[in-house]
C-alpha cells in the first residue's frame, strides 16, 4: 500500500517533544492536530509554528486521564484535520516515589495518564485509519525505562513497559491494514518535563552518557518524523531509542559505582 500522510495528530505538543515534533511534521507538510493539557498558551505557540509551514493547525485540550472520554477528543481533532493518517501518543506525566511509598492514587493517576488514555487514543486514531484505508503510522513516545527501570519509579516503568508492549500488539494486529506502529524512547532529553526549559543541552555535562550530553528534543523528533513517513514502510513494531547511547552504559556503571547511593532517590 502506498502510503502519502497529509494529517497527524501528537498529543502533549504544548512544549518539549511534542511541539519539536509537530513542528518537524508541519515542515514535511502535514497538518497537525495539536493538544495541550494545562498549558494553552505553549499550544498555541506551537500552532502559530506550523502555520508558519503553510500548514492546518487544530488546537485542542486532552487530559488522558479522563478516559475514555479523551478519545472524543481524537475524534474531533481527526474531523476538523480531515482525517488522521498519523498519531503520535505524546502527552504522559513523569516522576515517582519509591515502591513502597507509592500510594495508590499516585499509581493509578501515572497509569492512567500514561497508559489508559494512551490505549483509549491510539485505539480512536487507529479505528479511523482502518476505516479510511489509506494506511496510517502510530508513533508512541515512551522511555528508556520501557527497557530498563530506574529507582522510584514503579508507576512510570511499569506505565511505560506496558504503552511498549501495547505498541508491540498493535504492530502484529494492524500491520495487514497498512499501518505501522513503532515506539520512540527517549533517554535525557532537556525539555519543560526535565526541569530544563531554554536550556542549549549542549553546554551540560553528562559524563554517564557516551556524548556526553542531554539530548534535545529536535533530535527525537527527527526520528518520530522518519516514522511518520513513507520511508519507514517496512519499519513495525520497533523501538528506536534516542538517548547518546544510555541503555548502553547498563554494565559499565556498575561495575564503576563506589556506593550504594544509587538505592535512594
Amino acid at each position: 500500500m502506498d502510503f502519502s500522510p497529509a494529517t497527524a495528530i501528537v498529543t502533549g505538543s504544548d512544549s518539549g517533544i511534542g511541539r519539536a515534533t509537530a513542528l518537524a511534521l508541519a515542515e514535511a507538510g502535514l497538518d497537525v492536530g495539536i493538544t495541550w493539557h494545562s498549558d494553552s498558551e505553549g499550544a498555541e505557540e506551537t500552532a502559530r509554528g506550523v502555520r508558519a509551514f503553510g500548514r492546518k493547525a487544530v488546537v485542542a485540550r486532552l487530559d488522558t486521564t479522563d478516559a475514555p472520554a479523551c478519545g472524543d477528543v481524537v475524534d474531533a481533532m481527526a474531523e476538523e484535520l480531515g482525517g488522521v493518517d498519523v498519531f503520535v501518543n505524546n502527552a504522559g506525566v513523569n516522576g515517582g516515589t519509591l515502591f513502597l511509598e507509592t500510594d495508590w492514587d499516585t499509581w493509578r493517576g501515572t497509569l492512567a495518564a500514561n497508559l489508559d488514555g494512551a490505549f483509549v487514543c491510539i485505539q480512536r486514531a487507529a479505528g479511523r485509519m482502518v476505516t479510511a484505508g489509506r494506511g496510517g503510522r502510530i508513533i508512541a513516545v515512551t522511555s528508556v525505562h520501557q527497557e530498563q527501570p530506574r529507582v522510584g519509579s514503579a508507576a512510570y516503568d511499569a506505565s511505560k513497559h506496558g504503552l511498549g508492549g501495547l505498541v508491540r500488539t498493535i504492530a502484529l494486529e494492524l500491520a495487514d491494514r497498512g499501518i505501522t506502529a513503532n515506539a520512540v524512547l527517549p533517554g535525557e532529553i532537556s525539555t519543560p518535563m526535565n526541569d530544563a526549559e531554554d536550556v542549549d543541552p549542549r553546554t551540560v555535562d553528562r559524563p554517564g552518557i557516551p556524548v556526553g550530553r542531554p539530548g534535545d528534543a529536535k533530535e527525537v523528533a527527527a526520528v518520530i518524523a522518519f516514522l511518520a513517513s513513507p520511508a519507514s514502510s517496512y519499519v513495525n513494531g520497533a523501538s528506536f531509542v534516542v538517548d547518546g547511547g544510555m541503555l548502553q552504559m547498563g554494565p559499565q556503571a556498575g561495575s564503576h559505582l563506589t556506593s550504594g547511593a544509587w538505592r535512594s532517590l
